[in-house]
């Protein structure tokens, strides 16, 4: 799986004359393990990956994920500019959702195909909807007002959330779209004269509950991402280019779903970072037959 795999990323290294990382994450084969998520530790395999690269070749990111730390995102991707600037380009398979749609946000533009799709950038606490308790604390206030016999029955709901939560939840969505925010000013809009509006456009697209995207999980294809002023490109104007993505993709799927493999940060000379899946030995006796043992003497006739 080693061998095939780097093969078909040396191949499209060779078709696009760039650098080649894989980031991916088998949320979607082992959804029990923990550790799937974006996180402080990635960035070790991140820095292996960048080592020894021409970095005056740019870098295509190949993206599979579900999202992550917002902090360990930020902390990723300021490591990245600082090693490509802002040639940056982000290959989204299939699915780079809520903090990986953040990362591809913080390139210069994304490739999407048909099967893509990159999802709201809304921040979650304890898996919590931080735009859900806000937006339930102001109906509350809102039924309370109009009606205090409404009082006992909100008051039984908004008992469950923790002191400081609602102003942790506010603290998390500023920091995630002023994030996202910069990094489309600064880098995908970087050259537009209205940077500034077309990042605040996208951002507020991104989180706005009322435009239907009630759901984290909702799944934006590039018909949405362009609609709302993402720089996208389509994966299939090149048949080759094309090919080669969707073959390593299948590559990385294959690992994920046929091994202990759990996350992988790999480039195209074959320098991978790897996490496994701890799996306990147990002592099944079967493993270890045992010699054949001599049938018992069979009572002779009379």
């Amino acid at each position: 799986m080693d061998a095939v795999r780097r093969k078909y990323l040396n191949l499209l290294h060779e078709n696009t004359g760039r650098n080649v990382i894989a980031y991916y994450s088998g949320f979607l084969s082992k959804p029990e393990v923990s550790g799937l998520e974006i996180n402080d530790e990635d960035k070790n395999g991140f820095m292996m990956a960048v080592h020894r690269l021409d970095r005056t070749k740019g870098l295509d990111l190949i993206l599979h994920t579900p999202g992550g730390s917002i902090a360990a995102t930020q902390s990723i991707v300021n490591y990245l500019h600082k090693m490509f600037g802002r040639d940056i380009r982000a290959i989204i398979p299939q699915i780079a959702m809520s903090a990986g749609t953040m990362v591809a946000c913080s390139t210069k533009e994304i490739v999407m195909g048909a099967q893509s799709n990159i999802g709201p950038i809304d921040p979650h606490l304890r898996d919590v909807p931080a735009y859900g308790v806000i937006l339930e604390f102001k109906r509350a206030f809102k039924e309370v007002k109009d009606d205090p016999a409404r009082i006992p029955i909100w008051q039984a709901i908004i008992s469950q959330y923790r002191p400081t939560f609602l102003s942790q939840c506010e603290d998390s969505i500023k920091w995630s779209n002023s994030f996202v925010r910069e990094q489309l000013r600064n880098v995908m809009f970087y050259r537009s004269k209205d940077k500034a509006y077309k990042s605040a456009k996208v951002v507020r697209k991104l989180t706005d509950y009322r435009l239907g995207r009630q759901s984290h999980e909702r799944h934006l294809h590039y018909e949405d991402c362009f609609s709302i002023g993402l720089k996208v490109v389509r994966l299939e104007n090149d048949d080759t280019f094309q090919d080669l993505v969707l073959t390593v993709h299948h590559c990385y799927m294959h690992t994920l779903m046929n091994s202990t493999v759990y996350k992988i940060v790999e480039n195209h000379l074959g320098t991978a970072y790897m996490k496994n899946v701890v799996v306990q030995q147990l002592m099944i006796p079967q493993l270890f037959p045992q010699p054949p043992q001599p049938k018992p003497s069979q009572p002779m006739s009379p």
